[in-house]
């Protein structure tokens, strides 16, 4: 599974959208896909599609991200079958048009965009399973540029709910948790890197901000894709991409402090062990 011609890339929330092309894409490329998803049908579908395109075998794991046990389950499931990964894509994403809760007390659109990559990527980080891990892959928006992170309020709890201010602050701490991952992988060797993919007619556009996309699923999925597989995009990390060039990123992104204290505070409410600073 982790020899070197088929790189073992784990796409999450690849059954549907932008996450099913980009598998598509990557095992069109030779790469082993890892397909994951909540539920058990569309993983043995989309699997299934991509046993049809050739080359290494895909393989299902399915966890709701909304849970963070159920992300340590995922870690532990894929440490047990002997999974080694090459790379991590974060692909994952909701859109929630009104309040609610995760399992775990968290309001859900932080929880599934943000708490679960990030406990995920250190699981992985922690085990065999990124023994060789090389890239860190977290699919952003440009979105992020609206987005605000209060350290004191990051659940946006207060006064009423703002979907777009919630997706958009979601969004902002992907980009954060790149710089800052970045920064503390550096030494190991691992490259962290975000992207927004473009804006195409997927589920989380079309019912959560209600509108139709001008790029078509492929145009979407190039960025990860590239980040994911390009030789000349080997050693590039701390970086945020749009249509696989380097882009501006928000200024609070740039901020040194308020990345290691969301980090550190992101580390606190999942349970993950912090890398060292």
């Amino acid at each position: 599974m982790h020899g070197t011609t088929a790189p073992t890339i784990l796409v999450t929330g690849a059954t549907d959208g932008i996450g099913r092309e980009t598998a598509r894409e990557l095992t069109r490329r030779g790469a082993s896909v890892i397909v994951h998803g909540r539920n058990a049908e569309r993983v043995a579908a989309t699997v299934a599609e991509l046993r049809t395109l050739g080359g290494a075998v895909p393989e299902p794991v399915i966890a709701d991200l909304a849970s963070l046990a159920a992300v340590r389950d995922m870690a532990a499931e894929l440490a047990a079958r002997d999974v080694h990964l090459d790379v991590l894509l974060h692909n994952a994403g909701v859109y929630m048009k009104r309040r609610e809760l995760s399992v775990d007390g968290f309001e859900m659109t932080l929880a599934v965009n943000h708490l679960a990559p990030f406990l995920l990527t250190h699981l992985v980080l922690a085990s065999s399973v990124g023994a060789q891990l090389r890239r860190v892959v977290n699919v952003s928006s440009m979105a992020h540029n609206r987005g605000r992170i209060d350290l004191a309020d990051v659940q946006l709890l207060r006064g009423p709910f703002n979907s777009y201010a919630s997706y958009a602050m979601s969004k902002l701490a992907n980009v954060l948790f790149t710089v800052e991952l970045a920064r503390r992988l550096h030494a190991r060797g691992v490259t962290v890197n975000a992207l927004h993919p473009g804006v195409s007619s997927t589920k989380l556009l079309t019912e959560g901000f209600e509108m139709e996309g001008s790029d078509s699923l492929a145009d979407a999925a190039a960025t990860s894709v590239a980040l994911c597989l390009d030789p000349a995009l080997a050693s590039a990390t701390g970086g945020y991409y749009v249509r696989s060039k380097p882009a501006p990123m928000h200024a609070a992104a740039r901020d040194g402090e308020l990345a290691r204290r969301f980090y550190e505070l992101s580390a606190q409410w999942t349970g993950a062990t912090p890398l060292p600073g």
